[in-house]
């Protein structure tokens, strides 16, 4: 599910888990453990990435729809957690996102120090209101940081998906490049903030996310119960179902076609 690669001290964690590089429980537990370990590893930069035209697609929802209450209530804490691990991360993160990157995709990189995208035919952004599911209080305020209040509310309310292009413009992302270079780009990045003074960067980095950490306050346990019970509502389980059967369709029409 999850490639590592050293490009000397910066570690690039690729997510890898065919086809879609969909978030299960065990991915995100798997990812969460490989950025808290990275920096006691001796790492002292993080690229995340993922595989050729496909960052990340967010929740596996067919396999999700299966998990019983409690293993969804573990679900949305390990996600938490691994969105908090990126927040706080001692070390620089750089997203390179290497395609498509909706829901989930878009999440992770928003948690991240920078964010390098794919120029091409892909789609990210955070589509959670299209497909039944409320956008939870702590990635709507990582998307009012980076990109405004007003194009938060715009964005989160709509559940807009956005070209790489759009992205750029609304802020969601900050550099475009050619796909067989965004992962490059993402380490001569984390090469560059490396080669500052590594006491003043950093204490400047803290201050600077002091408002992302912020957002994994005292509040947390009752926004998860809050996030949880959202999900076993009657009109987000009918919207997930349907995107469910049209994924099953999607699926088995390739496979028909191949």
């Amino acid at each position: 599910m999850l490639q590592t690669f050293d490009h000397g001290s910066i570690r690039e964690l690729r997510l890898d888990r065919p086809p879609a590089n969909a978030l299960s429980l065990e991915f995100i537990v798997a990812l969460r453990e490989a950025v808290q370990g990275a920096p006691h590893a001796g790492s002292s930069a993080l690229v995340l990435s993922g595989t050729p035209g496909r960052f990340s697609g967010g929740l596996d929802v067919p396999l999700l729809l299966n998990y019983d209450r409690e293993k969804i209530a573990t679900l949305w804490r390990e996600f938490y957690t691994l969105l908090k691990a990126l927040a706080l991360s001692p070390i620089p993160i750089a997203a390179a996102i290497t395609g498509h990157a909706p829901a989930g995709g878009t999440v992770l990189a928003l948690f991240c120090d920078y964010r390098f995208m794919a120029d091409g035919d892909f789609i990210l952004g955070l589509n959670e209101v299209q497909v039944g599911i409320p956008l939870p209080p702590v990635i709507l305020a990582g998307l009012r940081r980076l990109v405004g209040a007003r194009q938060a509310e715009r964005l989160g309310v709509s559940g807009a998906l956005l070209s790489p292009a759009a992205a750029l413009r609304t802020g969601l992302v900050d550099e475009l490049a050619p796909p067989d270079q965004v992962i490059d780009r993402a380490i001569q990045w984390c090469q560059r903030m490396l080669a500052l003074p590594q006491a003043a960067m950093s204490g400047t980095r803290a201050l600077a996310r002091a408002d992302l950490a912020a957002c994994f306050g005292p509040d947390l346990e009752s926004e998860l119960r809050q996030v949880t019970s959202q999900w076993w509502a009657p009109e987000t389980q009918s919207t997930l179902r349907a995107l469910a059967a049209r994924l099953g369709k999607s699926s088995a029409a390739a496979r028909s076609q191949n």
